[in-house]
């Protein structure tokens, strides 16, 4: 009972840590292994439990977003870059290639320095939160979708390099770049949900290709499922909930988040 509890636990924290920007590899790790929420999973089977929760807030994204992707993809190959829609399927592709290239190449390296170093990840998160804050308030946002260029796609996609490392957030840095860019808070946060698709995509495949999956589903079907579907649900009212909020308000109420969960996490590590 109390693993299907964490398990639940865990699936809302992803749901809802995944398109916030407040990073929701720190918040698996610190739940785990901080506060002992889900410490019955160990090992190997870590890494892929928490794929099998992005595999969650993948379907969500994909569900939420439907429309958009399908009529991305169909223009994107029918008429490429001379439609709007198809013009967004190749700048989401542009922006996919900095964190696929180097995920592939350091991903386990950064994995082994970083995942357990607690005290670098509360910094990381801190260090984001003012980040989001200042990107946000200082921009003066004069873009939307249509307005993007490839240059800032690509820009984007390279902030997104600096989300392998947990506590920095893949949704943080993609927006904050964003927002950089002069690309107005809603869609900043907008192509940040669609960038995220194919990079959780790759993830699920690569796991699935090594049999690191495979293994998580029969040795734990229950909580395999348990928590794809729990991700998936608090992820769609989550991708709900930011695209409403950030129509009147800023992201400082993230900044104060961090900022506070980052000095939690040092309090515990301290009395730990």
């Amino acid at each position: 009972m109390i693993k299907i509890i964490e398990t639940i636990i865990l699936g809302i924290v992803q749901g809802i840590a995944e398109f916030l920007p407040i990073s929701s590899s720190a918040h698996l790790i610190i739940f785990r292994d901080v506060f002992g929420i889900g410490s019955f999973i160990e090992g190997n089977m870590e890494m892929s439990f928490d794929i099998a929760l992005h595999f969650g807030t993948f379907l969500a994204i994909l569900v939420f977003f439907f429309k958009d992707f399908w009529k991305m993809f169909i223009k994107g190959f029918t008429k490429g870059t001379k439609d709007p829609s198809g013009k967004m399927m190749w700048m989401i592709v542009v922006a996919t290639i900095p964190a696929a290239v180097i995920g592939m190449l350091f991903e386990e390296k950064i994995d082994e320095l970083v995942r357990t170093n607690y005290v670098l990840i509360a910094i990381a998160l801190a260090v984001m939160g003012i980040i989001i804050k200042y990107c946000d308030k200082l921009s003066k946002e004069d873009k939307d979708l249509k307005k993007m260029s490839f240059k800032d796609a690509l820009l984007i996609g390279c902030a997104q390099v600096f989300a392998l490392i947990p506590g920095f957030s893949r949704s943080g840095t993609t927006i904050s770049m964003a927002r950089v860019l002069k690309i107005n808070r809603s869609d900043a946060a907008k192509f940040s949900f669609y960038l995220s698709a194919p990079v959780v995509l790759g993830a699920v495949v690569i796991k699935i290709l090594k049999g690191e999956m495979l293994s998580l589903i029969t040795n734990e079907p229950v909580t395999f499922a348990l928590g794809v579907v729990i991700s998936f649900v608090s992820g769609i009212l989550c991708i709900k909930f930011l695209l409403n909020y950030i129509k009147k308000h800023d992201y400082n109420i993230f900044m104060w988040y961090r900022l506070i969960l980052s000095l939690i996490v040092l309090i515990v590590l301290l009395f730990k």
